[in-house]
């Protein structure tokens, strides 16, 4: 098993920290993480943001990060980026981390999807009151910005710093490869 992803995934795996572009589907496979593993989903989206797609200041958002990590001591699934809310720890403290590196066209698709689905409502991994929404700054995120060469560079850091618990998806064929793994586990 340890070849496929180059990990291995037959240990006791008890903190996932999930982070890749938008619309690559890092929510979904939290939920799926968390219900296989038994242990508590944080979307950091539910943290920076409030209602109306408000976003917290920093001071309101690290005691919020911090308090989730501190409480969950013996584990937890992560899904989000966001470097300035204790990035560094949850790389560091997570068992596994997993790159999720569809290509931006494909991102596309799956956001423009999602937006459909969630039309005039909020979906689970966001803050309540952020109804759905797939305008031109998100867009751009999804297809350039999230893109910059500088944010290319960070995960190509991570995988540097933490190569022995990295692992990358970039199709839909290698997710659900990585799924059935969790789906026939015991635990």
């Amino acid at each position: 098993m340890k070849k496929r992803f180059d990990i291995d995934i037959t240990r006791k795996i008890k903190k996932t920290a999930i982070i890749g572009h938008s619309g690559s589907g890092k929510s979904t496979l939290a939920v799926f993480l968390g219900k296989c593993l038994s242990l508590p989903v944080l979307h950091i989206d539910r943290i920076h943001f409030k209602s109306e797609w408000q976003e917290r200041v920093l001071d309101e958002e690290l005691p919020l990060m911090r308090s989730f990590l501190d409480a969950n001591d013996d584990g937890w699934v992560i899904d989000g980026n966001y470097t300035k809310l204790e990035f560094d720890r949850r790389m560091l403290e997570a068992d596994l981390i997993v790159y999720m590196n569809f290509n931006r066209f494909s991102c596309f698709v799956r956001a423009y999807r999602r937006s459909i689905e969630y039309r005039n409502r909020t979906r689970p991994s966001i803050a309540d009151g952020c109804n759905e929404k797939f305008d031109g700054d998100f867009k751009r995120w999804i297809l350039i910005e999230g893109r910059k060469r500088k944010r290319l560079e960070r995960y190509s850091e991570i995988r540097k710093k933490h190569e022995r618990k990295f692992v990358e998806i970039r199709n839909q064929k290698q997710l659900d490869a990585f799924m059935k793994i969790f789906e026939t586990r015991e635990y």
